[in-house]
């Protein structure tokens, strides 16, 4: 994880409380709504432009800040296949 994905991340975690953002941390117990999720999407792929697949669009990509930033490091340029 990079520190411009965490300072993305932060904003819509409303449960955070300041603490670090882990690749542990629970995006749901943290406050990540479904309708945030799509907000957040939409962040993602403007700041890195990249677009996930929607085969990565599911609530195990979207669990942790970990799992969703391994969906977002794959699509980067230089990514492995």
């Amino acid at each position: 994880m990079d520190a411009r994905f965490t300072a993305l991340l932060a904003p819509f975690l409303k449960f955070s409380d300041d603490k670090e953002i882990t690749p542990e941390s629970n995006l749901r117990e943290l406050g990540l709504d479904s309708m945030q999720s799509i907000e957040l999407l939409f962040a993602i792929e403007d700041t890195y432009g990249i677009s996930l697949p929607d085969d990565e669009l599911n609530d195990a990509t979207f669990a942790t800040a970990g799992s969703l930033w391994d969906a977002i490091a794959a699509q980067l340029p230089g990514a492995r296949a």
